[in-house]
């Protein structure tokens, strides 16, 4: 009675023959806060690489609301993809506050700035800072913390020609 003698050691004879026909061995298995898991190596990290963005898009008006301005274009340049862009002009202090969202093939980023503007001529000319704040897919630990945001805007049509460049942590 091999299986007798382990639990009788274990659990002492009094408390095996109270427990009597109930008694049942339980083999310690190592579960998920088993031993193997104790030793089990952490996820590596990504090396998060750099990137040199450099892109240049030729929008066009989707809709307007009072001053904001909702464009959409490919962007071309380092990533390729459709760009969304929603401008918001402030009227009396030159200002221009921008949300952009970018599909590259495999993902998608995201991200916010703002830029000064002045009139010339036919155009406004901005220019300013745009962080990428997220990103998804093969982009989801993107980030951009300051990258340069230039453009202008035909007052004409409120079609909006933007590039964006400076690095890039994938």
């Amino acid at each position: 009675m091999f299986l007798g003698s382990v639990l009788s050691r274990r659990l002492g004879v009094a408390t095996l023959l109270a427990l009597g026909p109930t008694a049942v061995a339980i083999p310690m298995c190592a579960g998920p806060l088993g031993a193997e898991n104790a030793l089990a190596k952490p996820p590596l990290a990504r090396p998060s690489r750099t990137i040199a963005l450099n892109e240049t898009a030729h929008l066009h008006l989707t809709s307007k609301h009072l001053l904001t301005l909702n464009e959409q274009g490919e962007a071309s340049g380092t990533i390729h993809g459709t760009i969304y862009l929603h401008l918001h002009l402030s009227n009396n202090h030159g200002g221009v506050s921008a949300e952009v969202n970018i599909y590259p093939r495999g993902g998608s980023l995201s991200g916010y700035g703002s830029a000064t503007y002045r009139v010339e001529g036919a155009e406004a000319v901005f220019s300013g800072k745009l962080s990428i704040a997220r990103g998804t897919g093969s982009y989801s630990h993107a980030s951009a913390p300051g990258l340069r945001f230039t453009g202008s805007i035909q007052r004409r049509t409120d079609a909006v020609a933007v590039q964006l460049s400076g690095p890039l942590s994938t």
